[in-house]
């Protein structure tokens, strides 16, 4: 790849993220994989994220602002258009990546000469917002390796969660973002969930059992804020994507699609109550 064409496209949307950017450019920065372009997107943030930003004295990291707020959606939509890199991750402004992050994930990619993946995921750290690591998620009962899709999109279902985790978790090709489009927010707790799979219907899934990236949690948090929808947008996320990629629920998944999202809306609550004060 030459300079003009980088292998990795990590894209940071950001709004008010002066708190918290400096850590998460700071690790993308801290890679092993050299190769990339860092993008920051600002939305027209009236806090002092442009200075943090500039702070930062590195030519693979490019500043753009938004003339008009765009909002989550407009915004992770404008990531998509400016990334000139082979793969493409979208990293939120209050996450971190571990330094192999990128090295591991390409390699997997690289790997893949018949393009049979439609992405790659990892385990991750949930961190407060002080950086303190509160837990860690993955793709439980899973070893490293291939997935299928279909399997994953039915495990998402009776577990009532998003399996594959958040933005800085995943990477994928910027080609096959192309072939499937823009993310869309008519359901917007789950605008990342509907992505991964309109992107599993072109290819399988590869898990790395390693905690590659960390996500950070706080009360102000856009999820945390769509709290009493959470269930809804599950619901409906997943009813559309097993009509459109072939997938199989029986009545059990059903009713796990429909139940379990209200108990871990529940225990998400307790949690931020516990960890969040």
């Amino acid at each position: 790849m030459t300079a003009a064409t980088p292998l990795v496209s990590v894209c940071i949307p950001t709004y008010k993220g002066a708190q918290t950017i400096g850590p998460a450019i700071a690790s993308v920065l801290a890679q092993t994989c050299v190769d990339f372009e860092l993008i920051v997107i600002d939305d027209g943030s009236p806090d002092d994220t442009a200075a943090v930003v500039a702070s930062f004295q590195d030519v693979r990291l490019r500043y753009l602002r938004n003339p008009t707020n765009l909002g989550p959606e407009g915004n992770w939509n404008r990531c998509l258009d400016v990334a000139g890199g082979r793969y493409f991750k979208l990293l939120p402004h209050d996450d971190l990546l571990a330094p192999n992050c990128l090295a591991r994930q390409v390699a997997v990619l690289e790997q893949d000469k018949d393009q049979a993946l439609a992405l790659v995921f990892s385990a991750r750290d949930v961190i407060g917002p002080s950086g303190r690591v509160l837990m860690q998620r993955g793709y439980r009962g899973a070893r490293a390796g291939r997935l299928d899709a279909a399997t994953v999109q039915r495990h998402c279902a009776r577990r009532g969660t998003n399996l594959l985790g958040e933005p800085g978790a995943l990477l994928f090709r910027t080609a096959l973002a192309r072939t499937v489009g823009q993310f869309d927010a008519r359901d917007p707790y789950v605008i990342d969930m509907d992505y991964w799979f309109r992107l599993l219907a072109h290819g399988d899934a590869y898990y790395c059992d390693e905690r590659l990236a960390a996500f950070r949690v706080s009360a102000e948090q856009w999820s945390v804020v769509l709290g009493q929808q959470q269930s809804d947008d599950f619901c409906r996320c997943i009813a559309r994507h097993a009509a459109r990629n072939g997938v199989t629920l029986g009545p059990v998944d059903r009713f796990l699609a429909h139940a379990a999202p209200i108990l871990n809306s529940l225990a998400r609550r307790l949690f931020y109550r516990l960890y969040l004060r």
